[in-house]
C-alpha cells in the first residue's frame, strides 16, 4: 500500500480558472508547470524573491561544528604579548615599590640619578605621554570637553585646597621663614604632570586629567604669583611662554599624537602598547630619584619637620579633592581624576621657581621633598584604584 495518495477532488460550486498555471523552479528541479485545479476567488500576484546579500566570508580557520572542541591557538602567536601585558600588570600594582626604592637609592648613593639631564626628562616624559595618548581617541578628547562642570570643579579645587592647605600647615606646625615659603610655593604651583601617569595607572579619565592639567597650567601664569604673593608675602615671577611651550612639548603634543595613532593606526598602537607600563613606571621612578639625589643633603638636614608638613599638604588634597568633587555631584571615576590633579604638584617648578626667585636655597627643599611624596601617594592611589574599577558608569 503506498504511503502517500492522490487525494480526490473537492467539490465546488464556483467558477475555476482555466488555463491558468503555477510555475515553480527551483536550483535543483527544472521548470515544470503544474495545473491549477483549485478554486481562486482572487488572482494573487506572485513576486520574485527579494535580492539576497552574500554573507561575509568566514575564515576556515574559525569553521568548525558545535559539538567539537575549538582549535588550538598557534603556538606563541599571542603568549609573548600576553607575557608583557602580565608583566607591564605587575609593574603598574608594584608602583610603589618601585618609587620608594628609588628614592631611598637618590638619598643614599645621589650619584646615581645625577646624570638625568634636562633632555632626558622631557623625552622620558614625552614618551610616557605618547603612552597615555594611545589610550585615548579624539571621541575621547572631545567628550572631556563636554564636562565643563568636572573642568570648573578641578580648577577652582586645585587653586583653592592646595594654597590655603599649605599657608595653614605652615602656620600649625610654625615652620621657619623659608621652609614655610616654601610649602606655600609649592601649594600654589599648577597640576604635575606626573598626575596625568598616575591617572592612566589609576585607570581613571585621563582625558579630563590631560585638560586639568593644560587648565592649571596655562593659568599659572597669573594665578602662581598672585597667590605665592598674597600668601608667602614675597613676589614669584613666571615665564608664561615657556611653560606654554614645556606643557605643549610634554603633554598636549605627545597625547595627540598617541590618540592620533589609536584612530588611525590601531594596529601599530596593539604592537607597542604593552610595552607603555614600562615606560611609564620607569620614568616616574628615575625623576623622583633624580629630584632627590639633587637636594639630598639638605632634605638629610631638614629634618622631620619639613617631611611631615608636605606629608600633611598632599594628603589634605588628595582628600579634599576626591571629598568635594563627590559632594558636587561628580562621578567616582572623575572625582578620583581631580583628587589625583589636586594632590600632585608641579614640583619641578617649584625647585626652579624657588632657586630663581628666593634668597635662601632651602626655600627649595620642600619643593623637592613635595616630588617624592606626591609620587608616592599617587602611587599608593593608583595601586588602590587600579585593583577598585569604579563599578558605575556616572553616579
Amino acid at each position: 500500500m503506498p504511503l502517500l495518495r492522490r487525494l480526490p477532488p473537492v467539490p465546488t460550486t464556483t467558477a475555476t480558472l482555466s488555463h491558468q498555471h503555477v510555475h515553480l523552479a527551483t536550483p535543483h528541479n527544472p521548470l515544470r508547470t503544474i495545473p491549477s485545479s483549485l478554486p481562486l476567488r482572487t488572482r494573487l500576484p506572485i513576486r520574485p524573491a527579494p535580492s539576497i546579500r552574500p554573507l561575509r566570508a568566514i575564515p576556515s580557520s574559525r569553521c568548525y561544528a558545535a559539538g567539537d572542541p575549538a582549535p588550538s591557538p598557534v603556538p606563541g602567536s599571542g603568549s609573548a604579548r600576553a607575557a608583557l601585558v602580565r608583566i607591564g600588570e605587575a609593574l603598574s600594582l608594584g608602583f610603589p615599590v618601585w618609587v620608594a626604592s628609588a628614592c631611598a637609592l637618590a638619598l643614599w648613593r645621589p650619584a646615581t640619578f645625577l646624570w638625568v639631564s634636562p633632555t632626558t626628562q622631557m623625552i622620558g616624559l614625552s614618551f610616557t605621554m605618547l603612552g597615555m595618548g594611545m589610550t585615548l581617541t579624539l571621541d575621547d578628547l572631545r567628550g572631556a570637553l563636554l564636562m565643563p562642570k568636572e573642568l570648573a570643579a578641578g580648577f577652582v579645587l586645585q587653586y583653592s585646597v592646595m594654597p590655603l592647605s599649605g599657608y595653614f600647615i605652615s602656620k600649625l606646625l610654625n615652620l621657619p621663614s623659608h621652609y614655610a615659603a616654601g610649602l606655600i610655593l609649592v601649594s600654589c604651583c599648577p597640576g604635575g604632570t606626573a598626575s596625568n601617569i598616575v591617572t592612566y595607572l589609576a585607570r581613571a579619565n585621563v582625558a579630563l586629567s590631560v585638560l586639568m592639567t593644560a587648565a592649571s597650567t596655562f593659568a599659572a601664569a597669573f594665578m602662581t604669583p598672585l597667590l605665592a604673593s598674597k600668601l608667602a608675602g614675597q613676589y614669584v615671577a613666571v615665564d608664561p611662554m615657556g611653560l606654554f611651550v614645556s606643557t605643549s612639548q610634554v603633554v598636549l603634543a605627545p597625547v595627540l599624537l598617541g590618540a592620533l595613532l589609536n584612530q588611525y593606526f590601531n594596529p601599530l598602537v596593539e604592537l607597542v602598547s604593552p610595552l607603555m607600563p614600562f615606560i611609564a613606571v620607569a620614568t616616574v621612578a628615575v625623576l623622583c630619584g633624580n629630584a632627590i639625589a639633587q637636594n639630598a643633603s639638605s632634605i638629610l638636614a631638614s629634618g622631620l619637620q619639613v617631611v611631615l608638613s608636605v606629608c600633611c599638604l598632599h594628603a589634605s588634597g588628595f582628600f579634599f579633592g576626591f571629598v568635594l568633587s563627590r559632594t558636587l555631584g561628580i562621578d567616582i571615576a572623575s572625582s578620583r581624576t581631580i583628587s589625583i590633579e589636586v594632590g600632585m604638584q608641579n614640583s619641578v617648578l617649584g625647585v626652579v621657581l624657588a632657586g630663581k626667585h628666593f634668597g635662601s636655597p632651602l626655600t627649595a627643599v620642600p619643593c623637592a621633598v613635595s616630588s617624592v611624596c606626591h609620587s608616592v601617594y599617587g602611587s599608593i592611589v593608583a595601586g588602590i584604584w587600579r585593583s577598585m574599577p569604579p563599578n558605575d558608569k556616572g553616579e
